[in-house]
């Protein structure tokens, strides 16, 4: 007898284009977020923890530069951020 194994099929949605934008500053708060958290770790390592967060500052550096990159590109308007990542990042929804 053969084994057969049945894999659940998922469907694929279509998100729209300001579910999308959304979830493009969803990533950018983040981002920002965990660029803020690296340098602040930074200032109290010592040690082997400094090329840690030096790494991190660089590498979310670069991710918060193509986040930026790539909604310019998309059109979106981003000078207010920092007032939107005051709020709870959650609690934006698609209107």
């Amino acid at each position: 007898m053969i084994n057969e194994e049945y894999v659940k099929d998922n469907k694929i949605v279509e998100r729209s284009e300001e579910e999308l934008d959304i979830e493009l500053i969803k990533s950018i708060i983040k981002a920002k977020k965990d660029l803020n958290s690296a340098n602040k770790n930074y200032e109290y390592a010592d040690g082997e923890l400094i090329d840690y967060y030096l790494y991190q500052i660089k590498a979310n550096q670069s991710k918060l530069n193509y986040l930026l990159k790539k909604a310019k590109k998309n059109g979106l308007i981003l000078d207010r951020i920092d007032e939107i990542a005051i709020r709870n990042v959650d609690d934006i929804k698609v209107v």
